[in-house]
């Protein structure tokens, strides 16, 4: 039996939480078309006959503008040593950028087995376009590295990629026991799904200058009652975000408590209010409020 941990990094927008989702056959983290969907790093955790494998997914990395940019690149750096595989997620359907070039250069320099995988390739009808692309990838590193080629939308080539992952892992029982998933609390997924709701409906820039905080949350055997607070940095924000008599606070509430009713299999009541707290990503105190710091 083969286990350990393997660590998706690549820069925004490649498909890493899609890719997650994907393996594990069910949702465990928020995946827009948004760059900083993915705030933190995740753990979704996939066991079968062969093994177990703990996914590490990290946000997307790009030069920090802010303190929570800042605690972003520091979630995907402070992932990579611990890894016995790195993915190296790129977007199959064109060359290798400047964002790939600096993730090789500052981050993959490392001795931990590194897998090049192109996602997206379904993009591409011309298979000497992919070639091309493929080679960009490849002369990033010294070393030659296998590649894999992907859709993680459709789940092409999905069994390819497990086994090239079993292969590089090491010998060792499990990790954790087998009908766990995700190490995520409910609180933290609440969090996320509602942030994921404002990311859908909400556009410029709204969906990096919200936070989402749960207040209070008490489960009960009929019915979960959850009142949460969204922090945006403006009034004009908060007035976005509600929107006209408070049409778009409801729909973002409406969204996230249904795809809750999925998940804890019962009602769920959800509370939301917007307050405003100028210049949050800028503030140490703020990020670790809102659970933006490196544990210790």
């Amino acid at each position: 039996m083969k286990s350990g941990f393997t660590v998706i990094i690549g820069r925004p927008n490649v498909g890493k939480s899609t890719l997650l989702n994907c393996i594990l056959g069910q949702k465990i983290v928020i995946a827009t078309d948004k760059a900083q969907t993915t705030r933190k790093r995740i753990k979704g955790i996939y066991t079968s006959e062969e093994g177990q494998i703990v996914f590490v997914d990290t946000p997307g990395v790009h030069k920090p503008l802010n303190k929570l940019g800042e605690f972003l690149l520091d979630e995907s750096k402070l992932a990579v040593p611990d890894a016995d595989l790195i993915i190296f997620l790129v977007d199959g359907s064109e060359p290798a950028g400047k964002g790939d070039k600096w993730i090789a250069k500052n981050l993959l320099q490392t001795d931990i087995p590194i897998l090049i995988v192109m996602n997206k390739v379904d993009k591409l009808k011309n298979l000497g376009k992919v070639e091309e692309n493929l080679l960009s990838y490849k002369t990033l590193f010294e070393k030659n590295y296998p590649v894999v080629r992907i859709s993680a939308k459709t789940g092409r080539n999905i069994d390819t990629l497990m086994k090239n992952i079993f292969k590089n892992l090491p010998e060792g029982d499990l990790l954790y026991p087998e009908d766990i998933v995700t190490e995520e609390s409910m609180r933290d997924v609440t969090e996320e799904i509602v942030r994921e709701k404002i990311l859908l409906n909400t556009s410029d820039e709204i969906p990096h200058s919200v936070a989402v905080k749960i207040e209070n949350y008490t489960e009960s055997e009929d019915i979960d009652r959850i009142y949460a607070t969204i922090f945006c940095e403006t009034k004009s924000q908060k007035g976005i975000l509600i929107g006209k008599g408070g049409n778009l606070l409801k729909k973002i509430g409406m969204e996230a408590r249904m795809e809750l009713e999925k998940i804890v299999e019962k009602k769920v009541f959800l509370g939301l209010e917007v307050k405003v707290e100028k210049d949050w990503r800028k503030k140490q105190n703020m990020l670790k409020q809102f659970g933006y710091e490196q544990e210790k």
